[in-house]
């Protein structure tokens, strides 16, 4: 299918910053491109945008590094929904980096080009991208071939056609990724193995296949080679969040403690602005001894937003386990102002003043669990201690 003319097109121009905006738009304008505008400021309120039935989006242009949502992360959103998955995708960057690259190329990225630019330069990128649509190359078309047949269900005609394409271009490591993931799909690890080992063998920066190793040496059970994998892939795109924390978990089953709290640290660094993802990270470093840097997020996320009141349990908690009594009872007392029947804060109270060796203030708050459950073993075990 055709798509439209440039200048019967409707624009995305999504850019935190509202000059960039204007400039894209007025760049467009300038050369008769575009029917229609709108925007976003981030990939948040794109991916909101998108959702309305009422609105049709014919082409994105997309800023690379914006908060709570990055372009690649909006990229990979639409990638993966139908209705919006070929949807022409032009990502504007400030700086053309390896990582950057090889995580816009992960998400299918249609074009890219690096600020700044002028109006003749977007004006030839969407051309081009245009064209190469419009004309798919037969490398393309039997790669399209193989997701149809893929959703049709016929995965021995994916397989095929996924086959021919890279028989087309044996420079590519797109197909060996998608036979790597058909095979997956069909329950034959050793092919799909075999695969995605040729994909980072044609290309050192194919993260998606770094991850599918990391995945499949997980599933049997060899660690070291699915560290190694995930290790690959974080050093090549350090910003994927998800892949970063899987990798943390794994780090974590292995005990590695401290190699999963670095980890952690970059995966909070560049989350920053996604208050949601930081508190699960918070939750997983609480989880596994981590109460430092779990007390740090969590703070983070209570100042980001004040009305999670329920958090100062949390950073309590976590200051209990790194140790940081002081702090902790301050946190764990403001939390048992909201509640009168919380046994698990009443006894991490009890405790922390027992370790402060305030036996007179674990006294009244193990007294509170005891009223509230007689035959609470561990509340009893510190009352006796306190007598």
């Amino acid at each position: 299918m055709k798509l439209k003319a440039p200048k019967d097109m409707i624009f995305l121009v999504v850019d935190d910053i509202d000059n960039m905006r204007r400039s894209v738009k007025a760049m467009l304008k300038l050369v008769h491109f575009g029917k229609e505008f709108y925007e976003a400021a981030n990939g948040r309120d794109a991916w909101k945008l998108l959702q309305d039935e009422n609105i049709v989006i014919d082409f994105i242009i997309c800023d690379y590094n914006m908060p709570y949502m990055s372009g690649t992360e909006l990229l990979g959103l639409i990638r993966a929904t139908k209705k919006w998955r070929d949807i022409p995708f032009l990502m504007v960057t400030a700086e053309a980096n390896m990582d950057i690259v090889a995580e816009a190329a992960e998400h299918d990225v249609d074009a890219y080009m690096t600020k700044p630019f002028v109006t003749a330069t977007l004006e030839q990128k969407v051309n081009e991208l245009l064209s190469q649509i419009n004309n798919p190359s037969p490398f393309n078309k039997l790669l399209l071939q193989a997701r149809t047949l893929d959703e049709k269900g016929d995965l021995d005609g994916a397989i095929g056609a996924a086959t021919e394409a890279a028989k087309t271009n044996d420079r590519s490591s797109k197909p060996y990724r998608e036979l790597g993931r058909l095979f997956g799909k069909k329950g034959d690890l050793k092919k799909a193995q075999l695969c995605f080992e040729k994909a980072v063998e044609i290309n050192r920066l194919d993260v998606s296949s770094y991850h599918a190793l990391g995945q499949i040496y997980y599933r049997q059970g060899k660690m070291e080679m699915a560290m190694e994998n995930f290790n690959r892939a974080m050093e090549i795109s350090p910003r994927h969040a998800d892949r970063a924390m899987n990798f943390a978990k794994l780090l974590i089953k292995k005990n590695q403690l401290p190699e999963a709290e670095k980890v952690m640290r970059l995966v909070l660094k560049t989350k920053s602005n996604d208050i949601d993802f930081k508190e699960d990270i918070a939750d997983t470093c609480n989880g596994c001894g981590l109460g430092e840097l779990a007390a740090k997020a969590y703070r983070e996320v209570l100042k980001a937003d004040p009305e999670r009141i329920y958090l100062n349990k949390k950073i309590g908690m976590a200051l209990c386990t790194a140790g940081d009594y002081n702090e902790a009872v301050k946190m764990l007392e403001k939390a048992a102002d909201k509640s009168a029947d919380d046994l698990e804060l009443f006894l991490a109270l009890g405790k922390a003043y027992y370790a402060m060796k305030q036996v007179i203030r674990a006294d009244q708050w193990v007294s509170k669990v005891l009223r509230l459950d007689p035959g609470h073993k561990e509340a009893r075990a510190i009352l006796d201690k306190c007598l």
